[in-house]
């Protein structure tokens, strides 16, 4: 495995111990739902990825899946998938990151059907190359479908999975974005159920700067240049936002960079 891009920020505020991390695991989890793993190489793993050590982070985790714990899966791809989109300089690599994680998700949901993340992780992956290679290919290429439904099962398996509501809705405003509300529709894309998921992601983490940023992004997509006041208000909330992990950090500087444009 080439050597990843370092976490640009001190890390030392995200450093957790066992201990002070099931005491924050709600609060730093809020997003994905994903329970509290029993495995201590799992939790071990989680501990690298709070701390912004995504390539550790993403090792530890294959290397406990591959010892008999299938949650470690799921770290190695949220490790992954938050790495190649913040923090991989090149485009190709990306693009077969998040392909990397797609696969790795889907294999997961074969042995575990009802894990919630296992469907997440596939969706956020296909949504981001998606994004990547440009949502009009990528729905010709029938991935808009794969994304939403992976998306509606996680919701299905995990209705309190706050980032699956925000890559719902993310969903809907980009295809109507992209193609317009007609063509939309034959996609499933709706306007109404794109703000509605992203109001549910807020209520069911409202601290969280990534659902405030992707509403500002589908406020203006599906609203256009009159929701920009908006838009720019929940971008200050989410610049405002205290990070508690790395991920978080990466989320509250994009806000920044965001307001500064």
């Amino acid at each position: 495995m080439a050597k990843w891009t370092a976490f640009p920020y001190d890390s030392a505020d995200y450093t957790y111990g066992a201990a002070a991390l099931k005491k924050q695991w709600a609060r730093l989890h809020a997003g994905d739902a994903e329970p509290l793993p029993k495995d201590d190489a799992v939790l071990a793993a989680w501990t690298l990825f709070h701390a912004g050590d995504f390539q550790k982070a993403c090792e530890a985790g294959l290397k406990a899946a591959s010892s008999g714990s299938p949650a470690g899966i799921t770290v190695a791809n949220k490790a992954q998938c938050i790495y190649a989109n913040y923090l991989e300089k090149s485009e190709k690599n990306k693009l077969a990151m998040f392909l990397e994680a797609a696969e790795r998700a889907e294999g997961q949901q074969a042995s575990e059907p009802k894990n919630a993340n296992a469907h997440y992780w596939q969706a956020y992956a296909l949504g981001r190359y998606s994004q990547g290679i440009s949502v009009t290919k990528a729905l010709a290429q029938g991935l808009g479908g794969k994304v939403k439904s992976a998306l509606e099962t996680t919701i299905k398996l995990a209705p309190r999975h706050a980032d699956a509501h925000i890559a719902l809705g993310s969903f809907h405003a980009e295809v109507i974005d992209k193609v317009g509300k007609l063509l939309g529709r034959t996609q499933g894309a709706d306007a109404a159920t794109g703000l509605k998921m992203f109001k549910k992601a807020l209520e069911l983490n409202p601290t969280s700067a990534i659902a405030m940023i992707e509403y500002a992004n589908g406020l203006v997509m599906l609203e256009g240049d009159k929701k920009m006041k908006d838009a720019e208000k929940l971008y200050a909330e989410a610049a405002a936002c205290m990070p508690l992990d790395a991920m978080e950090r990466l989320d509250v500087e994009m806000a920044k960079a965001e307001l500064e444009d």
